[in-house]
């Protein structure tokens, strides 16, 4: 099953996003994992073979600390993926990032607890080099594809991963600034680490719902102005359905410019991925 499904580019919908593809011209399947199974489908994208995959699930009923990353990032590493593109909906911890930008970012700071976030936790320990974790080679190959197709996007930022589903505090949201972070999110990591122990590169499209709670005006200010940009689920799910359109036409832009010979850096030891990929998978008989 899984050979009719190889792609080297995925996929990762966030937030608003949960179908790629129609359903006539793609295939769906449930790939088992060592992990658990996890759902993904193939399709067509730019003239690419491409997998996609929900991350929150089809019908947003994942939370952030309930993904199960690691079979996420496991399957799309059986299918051949090498390159992982995903979108992201985030706050905007500082000013300088208001809503409706769009960010590629390029350093995290995590703030998740619990979560699964090594494929080398027992028999073999692999240290991960995390200095740039967002693929710097795929970061200026979307922001250059972006630039020409006429698209506004800030090239860099630290995202804050927060555990969710609730968001941030007005005192985190202002230490998180402080700190040096740029926008705010809750599924990035371990998602994006994970990603780099099988040697697959990441790039994120991320874009900014919110303000955030820190830069929210406080109840009761009649002096404040920008209540209409404070955090909530609803407006953050309100813009997401608003800028849908230019979120896809940006993936599709950059999946169109990844060379077809580009080569992820090799951050884990091949011979280490491949004993991880080779893990028997629950339901197997080995």
């Amino acid at each position: 099953m899984t050979q009719n499904l190889r792609a080297d580019i995925a996929v990762i919908g966030g937030s608003g996003l949960y179908r790629l593809f129609d359903p006539e011209s793609s295939t769906s399947a449930g790939i088992e994992t060592p992990y658990g199974s996890s759902a993904v489908t193939v399709g067509e994208l730019a003239g690419r073979r491409v997998a996609f995959l929900a991350r929150h699930g089809t019908d947003h009923s994942v939370a952030p600390h309930l993904i199960n990353y690691r079979a996420n990032i496991w399957a799309l590493a059986s299918l051949g993926v090498r390159v992982i593109l995903s979108s992201a909906a985030v706050g905007g911890v500082s000013p300088d990032y208001p809503p409706g930008t769009l960010v590629l970012p390029d350093q995290f700071l995590d703030r998740t607890g619990g979560r699964a976030d090594t494929f080398f936790d027992r028999g073999s320990v692999q240290h991960l080099a995390a200095a740039d974790p967002f693929d710097p080679e795929l970061r200026s190959i979307a922001a250059r594809a972006l630039a020409e197709a006429g698209e506004t996007v800030v090239e860099t930022g630290t995202v804050v991963v927060i555990q969710g589903p609730r968001f941030s505090t007005r005192a985190e949201s202002s230490w998180f600034r402080a700190a040096g972070a740029a926008i705010v999110n809750m599924t990035l990591y371990p998602e994006v680490p994970l990603a780099s122990e099988l040697n697959i590169a990441t790039v994120n499209l991320s874009f900014v719902t919110d303000r955030d709670a820190g830069l929210a005006p406080r109840p009761g200010d009649s002096s404040a102005t920008g209540d209409e940009d404070a955090v909530s689920a609803e407006l953050v799910f309100a813009r997401l359905a608003d800028a849908q359109p230019r979120i896809l036409a940006a993936l599709e832009t950059i999946v169109r410019a990844i060379p077809r010979d580009f080569a992820p850096r090799e951050s884990i030891a091949p011979s280490a991925v491949a004993a991880v990929l080779a893990l028997p998978t629950r339901g197997s008989d080995a």
